[in-house]
């Protein structure tokens, strides 16, 4: 594949050893100028320490550092939760949301240096090359992609770092890594080691975030939530950002083993791969925002949100966040969103949470109607004729194949 002349290319960094790489296999292979763009998405402060350093030592001209915590959370996680998306069923699409808001911060900074082309360090068999180069089709078409794992011919660990020794390019990455990991505020993945292997049982290596629910209190812990259009803002009394009400929530999740699945699921490009995915603190919300919508929701509307739940995560897993579908599915649950408000109390215990207790000025739920009880405001004799409606093209259909 013929190159493309570049000049300035921003380059997604995040300090491992594949970036490292990737910088200085730019400047030999594009005869460009690199800069490096670090995305704060709340991988952690061991992750980012050092990192604006590193990526000069790589070869980069210049590193921007963007903190995108509090928009991650209230613009892109946030308003899928309202969606209720869970990706085949139990993945909360940690990684998949993260992608879209660096991308676009990633786009922003190409702007702003007058770089003719980005790119990104994902690998050619995976679903993150689909989620960025989908995000700089959407935002920036008129700049070149270039993804070096589907050009270059470098193919283990062990080459990557005789790449940086002949260069004199420090690197802290040894040979001994065993799992692929990515975090951010709303979880942690690993996968790779003995995951690769479905029969194996995941070790505790497996597990980075939470202790496992073996070894969580005895003791059970409550947490009170409120909700506000569909949107935690409230912890225990304290009213929080977005971000900070993850965080806060995050703590206590991990304390008690709260939001681990391990799970073999099916990747855009065709392919399967196994993960351990931790995600405590996006637990707990998911609990709270379901327990608010059976309040509310009549069943016409709740079985509407679960199909836009089950189209979103798919939407934003397959790296479509920057489309018309997406923002059309995201307006919808927005306005579903706007009577989900009330409180809740979660026990969290020993890798559980569970709703204990849930109110809602809004909620439809009557005790009056639902009793066992004598009640005064529903007769039980009108069902009859409902019914008989209800199912009436059932008796036509069964009176029709007794005449044949």
């Amino acid at each position: 594949m013929s190159k493309v002349n570049v000049n300035k290319v921003v380059v997604a960094y995040s300090g491992g050893l594949d970036t490292s790489v990737i910088i200085p296999w730019l400047k030999e292979n594009y005869d460009c100028e690199v800069v490096a763009f670090v995305a704060d998405v709340g991988q952690g402060e061991e992750e980012l320490q050092g990192i604006e350093e590193k990526a000069k030592a790589s070869g980069a001209s210049s590193c921007y550092i963007a903190d995108l915590k509090e928009e991650m959370v209230a613009d892109y996680i946030f308003p899928t939760l309202k969606t209720g998306a869970c990706y085949e069923g139990k993945y909360l699409l940690g990684t998949s949301m993260a992608r879209p808001i660096i991308a676009k911060a990633q786009v922003e900074v190409a702007r702003k240096v007058g770089a003719d082309a980005l790119c990104h360090g994902c690998t050619g068999k995976g679903n993150d090359q689909i989620r960025f180069e989908g995000a700089f089709a959407a935002l920036a078409p008129d700049l070149h992609v270039i993804a070096p794992w589907r050009e270059w011919d470098l193919v283990s660990r062990e080459e990557c770092l005789d790449y940086l020794a002949e260069r004199n390019i420090p690197c802290t990455a040894s040979l001994t890594k065993i799992y692929s990991r990515d975090a951010n505020a709303w979880h942690i993945s690993t996968e790779g080691g003995v995951l690769e292997e479905t029969w194996n049982a995941p070790n505790d290596d497996c597990w980075a975030w939470t202790v496992s629910p073996e070894q969580a209190p005895d003791q059970a812990e409550t947490v009170t939530i409120k909700v506000e259009n569909g949107e935690v803002t409230e912890v225990n009394g304290e009213k929080l950002t977005p971000y900070d009400a993850l965080v806060n929530l995050n703590e206590k999740g991990v304390k008690h083993g709260i939001g681990r699945i391990d799970i073999v699921e099916n990747r855009l490009v065709g392919m399967k791969s196994r993960g351990c995915y931790e995600t405590p603190g996006g637990t707990i919300i998911m609990e709270a925002l379901r327990a608010v919508e059976q309040l509310v929701l009549d069943k016409a509307a709740f079985e509407f949100r679960e199909e836009l739940g089950i189209k979103a995560s798919h939407l934003v897993y397959d790296g479509r966040w920057f489309t018309p579908l997406c923002r059309s599915i995201l307006a919808a649950s927005d306005e579903l969103a706007k009577d989900v408000n009330g409180e809740v109390v979660i026990k969290l215990y020993k890798g559980q949470a569970t709703v204990i207790q849930k109110r809602s000025d809004n909620s439809l739920y009557s005790e009056e109607f639902a009793t066992f009880g004598e009640d005064e405001v529903y007769d039980q004799s009108h069902a009859g004729g409902f019914i008989r409606l209800y199912s009436l093209s059932s008796r036509i259909r069964a009176l029709n194949e007794l005449k044949k």
